[in-house]
């Protein structure tokens, strides 16, 4: 077991901590107009998709540190409660840090950071053309927590209308994370990009009920060559193989190799644990469960 270390809220420590540790954080591009028709454009890394029926996302413009003044976006959302919030992605995203200086109000910051403007179906802020997803939203509710500095403002959008870039969708109409180059925020000055090397798939335990890692044998639970991820791959299952599956392993493998060299329990866990790096759950269970 690791040793810890505490920290409270409301210290400079604790506020850069708690953004390293709550991350990667997708960004909202949030356009956004005032009762005047002045465009804001601003970007938001508390944020978050929180419900699907009807689509509902939030996010947060804090209160400034400095002084608990509110921030324009916040401001306008009051007056005109609608937004766009643009997906940003890497082609985009030093454009995207750009919009985030607090200009003063009145400034458009669609021309200061070279963005293309373009007008939105259902609401009235306007979209960003380089944003590969743009999601036009109402406004259902801004909650604030407090008038304090770095309070949260939790505005409530109900997504009305997405749009989609036409080279990301294929036939079916569904991209591929892979072409989207998403970005993240992490904490400090760092973000994240989503790359093909950095892409893995878990599968969703929702066809059968798993075992669970309580039921697996103590040697297995206890080895030293799996991780916890690699327990949580093996309860998975919903049912071991037989033992006649088993069996029939162990037979077809002497037709290959000398399977004597796979007596020492060690070797086996090894074995498997290569083969669940490689998501193939069924023989590494089949190596585990091997009788000699």
């Amino acid at each position: 077991m690791q040793e810890t270390k505490s920290f409270l809220p409301n210290t400079k420590t604790f506020d850069n901590l708690i953004k390293h540790a709550i991350s990667p954080r997708p960004i909202c591009f949030a356009s956004t107009i005032d009762k005047e028709g002045n465009v804001n454009l601003s970007p938001f890394s508390f944020f978050n998709l929180m419900g699907q029926n009807p689509p509902i996302c939030v996010f947060s413009p804090l209160r400034k540190m400095r002084d608990g003044s509110t921030k324009h976006t916040l401001e306008n959302v009051w007056e005109h409660p609608e937004c766009v919030i643009n997906i940003v992605n890497y082609p985009m995203v030093q454009q995207q840090s750009l919009a985030s200086i607090e200009f003063p109000k009145g400034v458009n910051e669609f021309e200061k950071a070279g963005f293309t403007a373009i007008p939105s179906e259902l609401v009235q802020p306007p979209r960003v053309a380089e944003s590969p997803v743009q999601m036009e939203c109402k406004i259902r509710e801004v909650i604030s927590i407090s008038d304090e500095p770095g309070a949260a403002n939790l505005i409530i959008a109900e997504v009305v209308k997405m749009h989609v870039h036409q080279y990301l969708l294929n036939d079916q109409d569904d991209v591929r994370p892979h072409d989207l180059d998403l970005v993240a925020r992490l904490g400090g000055d760092w973000y994240c990009r989503v790359t093909p090397e950095t892409l893995f798939e878990v599968e969703k335990p929702i066809r059968a009920i798993g075992l669970g890692i309580d039921q697996l044998p103590l040697e297995i639970k206890h080895s030293k060559y799996l991780s916890g991820n690699h327990l949580g791959q093996l309860g998975n299952v919903e049912q071991l193989p037989t033992e006649q599956e088993v069996e029939e392993f162990k037979i077809q493998l002497a037709e290959r190799v000398a399977i004597d060299q796979f007596k020492d329990p060690i070797v086996r866990h090894q074995v498997a644990a290569k083969l669940l790096d490689q998501d193939d759950v069924t023989n590494a269970w089949n190596w585990l469960l091997l009788k000699f």
